[in-house]
């Protein structure tokens, strides 16, 4: 099954400017927890645009997204506003979780956002739990799990790849192999490398493709959610990518050298894209820098709202601690729906 992909110069732009969208607002972040309005931990997502962009390029608003600890890519290209991620970056009332989850910690039931999560491999079973209940209900959605190579050690990974096949269920599991999970190499971590070959073990359709190419991870996204839409069960994609960025704010990066990275910049996957389009006339002279001037001013604009929001007063910290405190509306809203 071979989906077809419109990549003209309207849909190239918006994948451009999207994946600048990711890249520049982390580099606020940067700043903002270097100056200490960011607090606990904050993982990037600087050099892996492309795959959160081209896949969820191919999602109906229907569709789940199960997310990652490293999910601040993820939850732009779901369309989250820029406003409310921020003020959940900085602990505000206005954001996603009012401030609850932070980081590490966005979810957005209105735009089918389950989450980031702390636990490596944690949003496997999130996600087939999800896929599931909506096989039985009947209902056409389908939901793509993020998660990266450290993932596979873990005992969930397989299980989880186990059952979906078994069942048939319409999850797509993407894989963001950056080869060093918090900072082992993939190669002294995994006896088997080939971790698309893995989910092969399970007679799933998976396949390896070039995470830094937007063009070719969605293009490899949408044939597989058509595949999924067919009912032909689940499938898995390893992104093969690289942060080019630390794990997290407190690594020293022993493990790798600097010559190793700045190599895999010369594959950045924002600058190789828009090279392609102006090469091929898809990108006219000085666009890139004129989508850079207006993605900054979102970024300071999502910024200041930010920084002027609320903090949540001592007194609410003990509502939404249990279920039956949160408005079913609120849990339950359908997709695209306002507050």
């Amino acid at each position: 099954m071979s989906a077809k992909v419109r990549l003209d110069r309207e849909r190239a732009v918006a994948l451009l400017r999207q994946m600048i969208r990711i890249r520049r607002f982390e580099a606020k972040c940067v700043e903002l927890y270097q100056a200490q309005k960011i607090r606990g931990y904050l993982h990037l997502y600087d050099g892996e645009e492309a795959v959160s962009v081209g896949v969820v390029a191919v999602l109906r608003p229907e569709d789940w997204l199960v997310a990652t600890y490293r999910e601040h890519g993820q939850a732009l290209a779901r369309g989250i506003p820029m406003r409310a991620l921020m003020a959940e970056m900085l602990g505000k009332l206005e954001g996603t979780c009012r401030g609850r989850g932070g980081s590490m910690h966005i979810f957005d039931a209105r735009n089918r956002f389950l989450g980031g999560n702390a636990i490596v491999g944690g949003g496997l079973p999130l996600a087939v739990g999800t896929a599931l209940a909506d096989k039985m209900a009947g209902r056409p959605a389908l939901t793509c799990c993020f998660f990266g190579e450290g993932a596979v050690d873990e005992g969930e990974f397989h299980e989880c790849l186990n059952l979906a096949a078994l069942w048939r269920l319409p999850v797509l599991f993407v894989c963001e192999n950056n080869l060093y999970s918090m900072g082992t190499p993939l190669a002294i971590a995994e006896a088997e490398t080939d971790i698309a070959k893995k989910a092969r073990c399970y007679r799933m359709v998976s396949e390896a493709v070039d995470g830094m190419d937007v063009v070719a991870v969605e293009a490899a996204a949408a044939c597989a959610v058509e595949r999924i839409r067919a009912g032909e069960g689940p499938v898995f994609l390893e992104c093969r990518t690289y942060r080019f960025r630390a794990h997290s704010m407190f690594d020293a990066q022993l493990y790798r050298s600097k010559e190793e990275i700045e190599a895999w910049r010369e594959r950045d996957p924002i600058d190789r894209f828009a090279r392609w389009m102006a090469e091929v006339g898809l990108l006219h002279p000085n666009e890139r820098a004129a989508i850079e001037v207006e993605v900054d001013r979102e970024v300071e604009d999502a910024t200041a709202f930010a920084e002027a929001g609320t903090l949540e007063p001592v007194e609410e910290l003990e509502r939404f601690v249990l279920m039956d405190e949160v408005p079913q509306e609120q849990l339950l809203a359908p997709a695209g729906a306002t507050p």
